[in-house]
This record gives structure tokens, C-alpha cells and sequence, in this order.
């Protein structure tokens, strides 16, 4: 089973919104596969910079979207 999850930062600094993905990766049920972080663009890039040098355990690969206002986590499945 594929299980989608979105989380949007919108509004957060970086530190708080590094401190809520980190958090929201800890929690997502174990059978999610992808993560969609919506960081937005238009107001700077500081989020989304802090998105793509971003590491957890959890995270397999990053897809950079179409989108310059989202990145896709691939996550690995706990175990």
C-alpha cells in the first residue's frame, strides 16, 4: 500500500520548520512512502534550501518537483 502524506511550511521560520518536519517524520504511520513539502518560493528560498540539505533517517530520496514550491520525500517503510 502507497501512503501519501503533505505538510506545508508555510509561514514557519526555518528553525521551526526544520524542528516540524523533523517531528512530522518521527510520526507518520510506518507504511507512508511519500511526503510532500510544500515550502513555497515566492516569499524567499531559506526553507526550501534548508528542504534540500535537509537528513533523516527516514528519508530514501528527494524529488525535486515541477512545482519550486514543494520537494517529495521518498521514505524508506519502518520496519
Amino acid at each position: 500500500m502507497s501512503v501519501f502524506s503533505t505538510i506545508d511550511l508555510h509561514g514557519h521560520t526555518v528553525e521551526s520548520a526544520r524542528r516540524l518536519l523533523t517531528d512530522t517524520l518521527r510520526t507518520l504511520p510506518p507504511d507512508t512512502r511519500e511526503l510532500e513539502v510544500i515550502h513555497g518560493y515566492h516569499q524567499g528560498t531559506a526553507i526550501r534550501e534548508m528542504i534540500r540539505k535537509f537528513r533523516h533517517p527516514r528519508i530514501e530520496r528527494k524529488i525535486l518537483s515541477m512545482n519550486q514550491g514543494s520537494t517529495i520525500f521518498e521514505l524508506k517503510t519502518k520496519k
